[in-house]
């Protein structure tokens, strides 16, 4: 009843976003798959690696331990966090959520009682029901705090879609502002496709200008070994100072709602995403 009632409500929304149905029988591109593995699939494992504290645990038994930043303290409730056991620069961020997050720097002032009153609003969320992803509804919420590696502004997120194993393209986010951020799509040779985005509010068209990542094999590597035995998932990264570090794993990229890619080539990564029977 309960799977009925959610791929129905799905549908509802689908139907206002596209103009169509999920295609439950047989879906077609990348967003209706993942509607579908998160409706039809075992996503038990997906609670675990979507899990930014537990995921690294996975990380260091794949054997890359080394590429973790520094975990400068968890926390259970939002007013337990220990503001004096941490440096002046660090971030504050969620487990269990995307968002959440919040950079401080004390040498500039900042509101313990504002930040203990935002992750106390964060930690009681449901995360799973703002776009259907329940496998985060099972995380348990955690705060934790990480240095501040560079400005929020001048980080690249390497964002590696893999299919089985296989990594196939590499979206990027650079250039942030408050308002905008700049995307490209390369492919494992680091090629760029401009070809593949739509550019919609919020977005600026990188113009494939990125230079490739000193890490680039190893990033390729890491993404092949981790993603082994899932039919789809996105392995991120960052490169800080000629260092490569791992950001988590996504296996419902947006929810499954990806609207910055063509149509094309939604179905092309669609028609690598071989579903479980």
């Amino acid at each position: 009843m309960f799977k009925y009632f959610r791929e129905t409500m799905i549908d509802r929304d689908w139907m206002e976003w596209k103009g169509y149905k999920v295609n439950w029988d047989n879906p077609r591109d990348i967003n209706e798959k993942i509607q579908w593995l998160m409706c039809r699939s075992d996503t038990s494992r997906w609670s675990v690696l979507s899990d930014k504290l537990r995921v690294r645990d996975f990380v260091r038994e794949k054997g890359f331990g080394d590429l973790l930043v520094p975990i400068l303290g968890v926390w259970e409730k939002a007013e337990d966090i220990d503001f004096d056991s941490l440096p002046d620069k660090f971030v504050l961020k969620c487990n269990h959520d995307s968002g959440s997050f919040k950079f401080v720097d004390k040498t500039q002032g900042f509101d313990p009682d504002a930040l203990r009153a935002h992750f106390a609003k964060c930690l009681k969320r449901k995360y799973g029901y703002n776009l259907g992803e329940l496998h985060y509804n099972s995380i348990p919420p955690r705060v934790l705090a990480e240095p501040m590696l560079e400005s929020e502004a001048s980080i690249v997120d390497y964002k590696v879609r893999c299919f089985g194993g296989k990594p196939y393209t590499i979206t990027t986010c650079s250039d942030r502002t408050e308002t905008t951020t700049c995307l490209d799509v390369f492919d494992t040779d680091w090629h760029a496709h401009p070809e593949y985005l739509v550019i919609t509010h919020g977005f600026i068209d990188g113009q494939g200008r990125l230079p490739k990542p000193v890490n680039f094999d190893r990033m390729l590597e890491v993404s092949t070994v981790l993603s082994q035995g899932f039919p789809e998932v996105r392995v991120d990264f960052y490169e800080i100072d000629g260092k490569l570090l791992f950001g988590e794993m996504t296996f419902s990229s947006a929810g499954g709602r990806t609207a910055y890619l063509t149509d094309e080539h939604l179905k092309e990564l669609g028609d690598l995403c071989v579903l479980p029977r």
